[in-house]
């Protein structure tokens, strides 16, 4: 018997639950927000893979660079049967892992999981195709909730790459970090990816191309509220921003109102007002230093034994070893 396409821990109606959530919190506050994993839908996971290749966005690039030097040594030090990846996407840059735990001879198990089914089938049926003999068991679910589930034999590396740790705030950071620490038995391993600080300059630009394909990609989460939820946003009446905050060292992505407007959104039971001007904070993506990296995984139960940039020093990876809680 075949083993199942894919693992399905959050259904369609999982997630519109789960937006209704967050837009009833969210647009209810005094400065609105919503969480950025509402940018991906099949659409906006087609235009963040636009984005990585483009020029002014650096992050996707400099971990690759990582990744691809030191693949063989992550495989010889974690010695992984399983490899997991958190929030996997395309996968692209897994292959890189795939390839060095592969050449190892120790890789059993690929884990791809992500809260997108149709982004993660393909992912799962290109791995299938590439990897012959190499069980890949893809795992539809929130990463932020779902981690108790996710299958495979130990010794595992759990991948979180990307800089996507910088979407949480430092308290979100703590206890995402928690959670996947106690899934892990001591000695397992967390690959993070974290981008550094840097000039503001480079940064912005890095979320605000000149092609306008962020700002597209932000608008996207717009679309998906009018799509779930049946609301009435117009996206063109909100301009893209990407703003530096020098003070908490991460970029907030924002969309600002041209004009005054009034949204109806049914599935929430929601009529929202927005004044010319006013925002909606959708993202933070925090920069990382060494040192803090390293503070935040030894809080959550972690101790980094490897550390890793990329040759201009833009992006860090870091290999931690799941150490005896106290």
């Amino acid at each position: 018997m075949s083993e199942p396409e894919l693992e399905v821990h959050r259904h369609p109606a999982d997630l519109t639950e789960a937006l209704r959530t967050d837009v009833r919190s969210g647009f209810s506050a005094a400065q609105k927000w919503l969480p950025p994993k509402w940018f991906y839908d099949a659409r906006g996971s087609e235009l963040f893979e636009e984005i990585t290749a483009l020029p002014e966005y650096y992050p996707t690039r400099a971990e690759r660079e990582v990744l691809a030097r030191e693949a063989g040594e992550i495989a010889r030090v974690t010695g992984a049967r399983t490899l997991v990846e958190l929030g996997s996407g395309s996968s692209e840059k897994t292959r890189l892992l795939l390839d060095g735990l592969r050449g190892h001879g120790t890789l059993e198990t690929f884990v791809p999981q992500d809260v997108s089914a149709s982004a993660l089938a393909e992912a799962v049926a290109a791995i299938r195709a590439g990897y012959p003999g190499l069980a890949v068991r893809g795992v539809v679910g929130d990463f932020t909730e779902d981690l108790g589930l996710l299958p495979g034999e130990p010794p595992r590396v759990v991948a979180f790459l990307g800089g996507t740790i910088g979407n949480f705030s430092p308290a979100e950071r703590g206890k995402f970090l928690r959670s996947v620490r106690a899934v892990l038995a001591e000695g397992e391993w967390l690959l993070l990816g974290t981008d550094l600080v840097k000039d503001p300059g480079t940064l912005v630009r890095a979320y605000d191309d000149a092609a306008g394909v962020t700002a597209e990609f932000n608008r996207n989460m717009l679309r998906v509220v009018n799509d779930l939820l049946g609301a009435d946003f117009d996206p063109a009446r909100f301009a893209h921003e990407a703003y530096w905050d020098p003070e908490h060292e991460w970029i907030e992505m924002r969309l600002r109102a041209t004009e005054e407007q009034t949204v109806r959104i049914p599935g929430a039971g929601l009529t929202v007002s927005f004044a010319e001007g006013e925002y909606i904070r959708t993202e933070i993506s925090a920069k990382f230093r060494a040192a803090g990296v390293a503070a935040e995984l030894a809080e959550s139960g972690f101790a980094v034994e490897r550390w890793w940039t990329d040759a201009e020093r833009r992006f860090g990876v870091s290999l931690s070893r799941a150490v005896r809680e106290e």
